[in-house]
């Protein structure tokens, strides 16, 4: 029978599903309790052997491939990114209008292995106990396959698009660097009539035509993209806008001086609150990040955006005085919460008062 297998040596014996193959990676766990097509697709999970808390899983299948405005319309990537899933119970049936498959058989698919049957309570509590911690699924064999850890790679290389490509809109172009982009991203800019130019996370945008400049989500270590963090250098020093979302943030803070670490088990769920530093505002989020920006090194220029509720981390930073702000979660999350998705609104708005010299007010943000 099938196995998930911890570093420390913890296992826990379940039902496959899903394809028969031994994988390792990172486990970590999800709180959310719908949209596993949407979190499956996610690059930020790369090499990642995903938990998901909610008990049921599989029972509304998964959509078909729907190409809508070149992005998959039901999909945040062309792929499958986890490299094994964990959950409590899997439904071997599934209804739902749009669904085409199961969930097993899109894992196959995929070459991904799934395992049910697993107490994903006790799990959970091993993780958050002991923190974000190595494993992996065999079939077998314990020794079939070795450990491996995704975060000593440079994953962002691994996820991003190679080649540019442009989805027209209107006026408003926007240079947006794939590090691991989700389809909803896109969709946001597009739905405000910007016409977004996604290029590979090591592309030299800096003397390019475009208006902002947004970089995307993405996996791991945010310290090896070193590359993407050196063209960042030369952005600030200009005055074009700026937008970082999740790996962006950490990417922004990196460039501007500040430093980051790995949080203990990371934040991973649509359920997370997050404060807007300075009010009494607080939003329902969408996070999936295991690192985070160390806020008490921000530069002079720079000052906390958003702050996580629950433990008090960095969730967004910007600069005083230069249109440059960034956000830990997800504001565009797709399967919700919708609660920031205003932040794109900001972000065209300062790119458009920008083109006509208008001068930027970050405390009207």
């Amino acid at each position: 029978m099938p196995q998930l297998i911890l570093d420390d040596g913890t296992r826990f014996t379940g039902l496959s599903f899903g394809s028969q193959r031994a994988v390792a990676g990172e486990v970590v766990f999800n709180t959310a309790m719908t949209g596993y097509p949407e979190s499956l697709t996610d690059p930020s999970y790369k090499g990642q052997i995903l938990v998901l808390t909610y008990p049921l899983i599989g029972n509304y299948g998964v959509p078909g491939k729907i190409i809508k405005e070149q992005l998959s319309k039901y999909f945040e990537s062309d792929s499958v990114h986890i490299s094994g899933l964990i959950v409590a119970s899997y439904s071997t049936e599934y209804s739902h209008w749009n669904a085409l498959e199961s969930l097993s058989d899109w894992l196959k698919e995929h070459g991904v292995p799934g395992i049910c049957g697993i107490d994903t309570r006790a799990l959970t509590k091993v993780l958050r106990e002991r923190g974000t911690m190595l494993g992996k699924i065999v079939q077998h064999d314990p020794d079939e396959i070795g450990w491996y850890d995704p975060n000593k790679e440079n994953l962002v290389a691994m996820v991003s698009r190679t080649e540019k490509q442009i989805y027209p809109g209107g006026e408003d172009r926007i240079m947006l660097v794939d590090c691991g982009v989700k389809n909803n991203i896109i969709r946001c800019l597009l739905n405000l009539g910007a016409t977004v130019i996604r290029v590979p996370w090591d592309y030299d945008f800096i003397n390019d035509d475009y208006d902002g400049l947004v970089i995307s989500n993405g996996p791991g270590d945010p310290t090896q993209c070193m590359t993407t963090i050196h063209n960042l250098k030369q952005a600030i020093r200009q005055d074009r806008p700026i937008f970082g979302i999740c790996l962006g943030n950490q990417l922004l803070a990196l460039a501007g001086g500040a430093t980051t670490y790995k949080l203990k088990y990371g934040h991973r769920g649509y359920n997370q609150p997050v404060l807007k530093v300075g009010t009494n505002r607080a939003y329902i989020t969408s996070q999936n990040h295991g690192f985070a920006v160390d806020a008490d090194t921000l530069g002079a220029d720079w000052e906390p955006l958003f702050t996580n509720l629950n433990d008090n981390t960095n969730e967004g930073l910007r600069h005083k005085t230069l249109p440059f702000f960034s956000t830990q979660f997800h504001p565009e999350a797709s399967g919700g919460p919708t609660d920031t998705r205003f932040l794109f609104n900001d972000f065209i708005n300062i790119v458009r008062k920008s083109k006509t010299g208008l001068p930027y007010d970050p405390q009207g943000q």
